[in-house]
């Protein structure tokens, strides 16, 4: 299965989550273009190329089998000495390779933790028969997060992929951003577009981030049922220790373990109360106007 929304919408939270239950084996990011976490072919055997690779039945041959043998839990031992050699990298190795071997045996699935599969959703629900859940996070929260790490986005690596301007025109859109310096504006718009593609994603679960986080139970529940997961007590229970843990997100942001995820234990209401901070009133009311004629939010 695949878990993926854009960067900073919840997809490791949700990831974990889901594996609590014991059932799945959890690789993330297989698409991030950067080491680590990847450019891992033992995990997946294939070069990206893009932030938000685009994948589809035009160029699937190159990936298909790569995915194949992911989800199948097939771990590339050779490949993965060939590139990385590094102590993390054999870490990262023999922790992967032995999940993956292990899981396989014990007839456990695959779980993409991966928000660089959001703009190819489609494709995974279809062609390798994923069940995709696509987290959509409250559009100030989701820029407000962005804006306390700098990060901002180039559009030139969406707009240079032929195929996914040709299968999602409303990408043109962003060609007006490319080169400026309003970070606000362009993590808007990058919400808004990719916000549209999923609207009109068929096979693929469309999931409020901020509905999850205001009710895990309720919600989890739900996605486990949605992935023919067993909602267990040891499931609930690991959940709901994770989703009211001390703390918050207003601890800053951290890679943590050998999976490189950003996930952390968190109280999921709490994080949620200050998903806007950071941001003046006025900024909050520039990106509801930028987004507000965004299809079908929020997402039910």
């Amino acid at each position: 299965m695949l878990v993926t929304g854009l960067p900073r919408s919840g997809t490791s939270w949700a990831g974990k989550m889901l594996a609590a239950g014991g059932e799945l084996v959890y690789v993330n990011e297989p698409l991030n273009p950067q080491h680590p976490p990847g450019r891992c072919p033992g995990i997946l055997r294939a070069q990206v190329r893009h932030r938000f690779q685009y994948i589809c039945d035009d160029n699937a041959p190159t990936w298909l089998p790569a995915f194949r043998d992911t989800v199948a839990l097939r771990y590339r031992w050779a490949a993965e000495l060939r590139a990385n050699r590094s102590p993390y990298d054999l870490a990262r190795m023999i922790r992967y390779g032995g999940a993956f071997t292990l899981g396989r045996l014990a007839g456990r699935r695959a779980l993409l933790d991966d928000p660089f599969a959001v703009l190819s959703a489609g494709w995974f629900a279809e062609r390798l028969g994923c069940k995709v859940i696509a987290l959509v996070r409250d559009p100030v929260s989701f820029v407000a997060s962005w804006q306390r790490l700098g990060w901002t986005v180039y559009f030139h690596e969406l707009l240079e992929q032929p195929l996914l301007v040709r299968d999602h025109p409303q990408v043109l859109r962003l060609r007006v951003l490319v080169g400026s310096q309003d970070r606000i504006a362009k993590a808007a718009a990058l919400w808004q577009v990719t916000r549209e593609i999923l609207a009109r994603t068929p096979g693929i679960l469309v999931t409020s981030y901020d509905d999850l986080a205001a009710d895990p139970r309720t919600g989890f529940k739900r996605l486990y049922d949605y992935a023919g997961l067993a909602w267990t007590p040891a499931a609930e229970e690991r959940v709901m220790k994770a989703c009211t843990a001390p703390g918050s997100r207003d601890q800053g942001f951290a890679w943590s373990g050998l999976s490189r995820t950003a996930y952390r234990p968190m109280d999921s209401r709490a994080a949620l109360r200050a998903g806007a901070r950071g941001l003046t009133q006025e900024e909050i009311d520039r990106i509801r106007a930028l987004t507000d004629d965004a299809c079908g939010w929020p997402p039910r």
